[in-house]
């Protein structure tokens, strides 16, 4: 299933009083598409999936799939350390009629592999396409290669989104579908013939992003890690503190959305991490319109 190369995870917009904003959500959705996204994840990690209610996350899944129907892809996060909660979300989205589920290795209650196992086969059991998620600096737990690759023998199981830089090569080597989990990984994974990216900074290079999936594409991987080598300074900048804190101020401060909200424990960028975007934006010739 060709779910697309530059799939967005995107953030959830907020209104004054942090509760989701609907017209900025559905104008941001239509940004993306328009500028170089294949796809969006609704609910994830720059989603800010762990302090959403299942009525929000499921909101953002009815939104996007009725304003994005045949031109983008709509991946439903719905994974969690409680296999029967996710089990349940992944239903629930399916009767929205998502392209696919978007299922984080299970966290905090650190399941060995037998239990990984289990959790994944009941998700997928619901019929939606399911992408695998690693990512073991949120996660803590790593699912390495041969665990990935036993992973997608279970039917309905499509892929991975990987972010575990250290594997990231063995893990393309299974013939898995493999998505970039960190935008710096990207260049590595589309020129080792993975499936694309599941990105940040997609929210505000999408088109830069095409660019290198296209040169990797047509077998010009010089060209690829050229463009991408010019994007480092951006994809560093997003992660000075923690994700999804400076794309939602960068998008503030292009004036993509309206505020940069965030809920607990996350909190404001700061001036100074203000003030290291815009230097960053300007120097990739995106035009700053707020502080």
């Amino acid at each position: 299933m060709n779910l697309g190369s530059i799939i967005t995870a995107m953030v959830t917009p907020f209104d004054a009083d942090l509760s989701v904003d609907e017209a900025a959500t559905v104008s941001l959705m239509h940004h993306l598409v328009a500028n170089g996204s294949d796809g969006l994840v609704l609910s994830g990690t720059t989603g800010e999936a762990s302090t959403l209610t299942d009525d929000e996350k499921l909101l953002l899944f009815k939104l996007a799939t009725q304003e994005l129907k045949g031109t983008a892809t709509v991946i439903a996060g719905t994974g969690s350390n409680d296999t029967a909660h996710s089990v349940h979300l992944t239903e629930k989205a399916a009767e929205y009629g998502v392209d696919a589920v978007l299922v984080v290795t299970p966290y905090y209650n650190r399941p060995p592999r037998a239990g990984i196992i289990g959790h994944v086969a009941a998700i997928a059991a619901v019929g939606v396409p399911v992408v695998l998620y690693n990512i073991p600096s949120r996660s803590v737990v790593n699912m390495d290669p041969t665990l990935i690759a036993e992973l997608m023998q279970i039917p309905n199981v499509i892929g991975v989104k990987e972010a575990n830089s250290e594997q990231a090569s063995q893990t393309l080597a299974t013939g898995a579908n493999v998505w970039a989990g960190n935008d710096d990984l990207f260049c590595e994974v589309v020129n080792g013939g993975g499936a694309g990216v599941i990105s940040v900074a997609s929210h505000l290079v999408g088109p830069q992003l095409a660019a290198i999936a296209a040169a990797a594409r047509a077998g010009n991987k010089d060209e690829a890690l050229r463009l991408d080598r010019a994007l480092h300074p951006l994809y560093e900048a997003l992660f000075v503190t923690a994700n999804p804190i400076l794309v939602k101020a960068a998008l503030q401060m292009t004036g993509v959305i309206p505020r940069a909200g965030l809920r607990l424990p996350l909190v404001d960028a700061t001036p100074v991490e203000r003030g290291i975007l815009r230097t960053v934006l300007e120097a990739n010739g995106i035009t700053v319109t707020a502080q």
